[in-house]
């Protein structure tokens, strides 16, 4: 198992004491791994010592008012890739699909397309796999890790740690069209209720191809997580 792979999909799902109590040892994983530059390892620090230290019902409401209320930072990879398209229903079939191919039937109150289920997965494949599966997203992790930084979100360093594993530079103009589109801010609900009203919102390259980049990035799939249900203040 790759642990590092592993230790980044525990950090980015839902916080819980079980979490907390498993920090040190996911501090040891991320602190060893030579793939990972010096100031890669530093940058992931703060965020460790959250998780570690901070009140769990402040991480719980963080975590939501970033992940599940802010469109822009869904940590569910087809939300970027099709926006509300018909393309995402199929692309979604798809995956569920590849699982089962993979020999797993996931069991999880989370969407197929959840990072910490994909980062689940890849932690159990050959790493040149896994990184080819992450190259195929990495302008979402550069865009995402973007909005973080402009939040002065912790988490942002996750996303930089997903696009040095990756080992490769992500598109520009990819980048460059998902963060042209508004930045929803969960605390102002007048501008969130009109991100979410958007019929259609569209990421990558190539909105009218089909998403091809998404299918081949999770074209090999399989283990999954067990996120805690959501009970902050959703």
């Amino acid at each position: 198992m790759d642990r590092t792979l592993k230790a980044l999909s525990l950090i980015l799902s839902y916080p819980t004491r079980e979490l907390q109590q498993a920090m040190p040892e996911i501090r040891a994983v991320l602190a060893s791994d030579t793939r990972l530059t010096a100031a890669a390892r530093r940058a992931l620090r703060p965020l460790v010592e959250e998780l570690t230290g901070r009140d769990i019902y402040d991480l719980e409401e963080q975590f939501v008012l970033l992940f599940d209320r802010s469109r822009t930072l869904s940590l569910n990879l087809f939300e970027h890739v099709h926006g509300e398209s018909r393309d995402r229903g199929g692309a979604m079939v798809s995956l569920v699909e590849t699982y089962r191919e993979g020999g797993f039937d996931p069991v999880t109150s989370e969407l197929p397309d959840h990072l910490p289920v994909l980062l689940e997965f890849l932690s159990t494949r050959p790493f040149a796999e896994a990184q080819d599966t992450l190259a195929d997203a990495a302008h979402i992790f550069e865009a995402l890790n973007a909005r973080l930084v402009r939040r002065e979100s912790p988490y942002g360093a996750v996303f930089a740690s997903l696009l040095q594993l990756a080992g490769v530079k992500a598109d520009q103009d990819a980048v460059a069209e998902m963060l042209a589109q508004p930045d929803d801010d969960p605390t102002d609900l007048d501008a969130l209720d009109e991100v979410w009203e958007e019929s259609e919102v569209l990421f990558g390259p190539d909105p009218n191809a089909g998403c091809p980049q998404a299918r081949e990035m999770l074209a090999q799939m399989d283990l999954p997580v067990n996120p805690a249900p959501r009970h902050a203040a959703e």
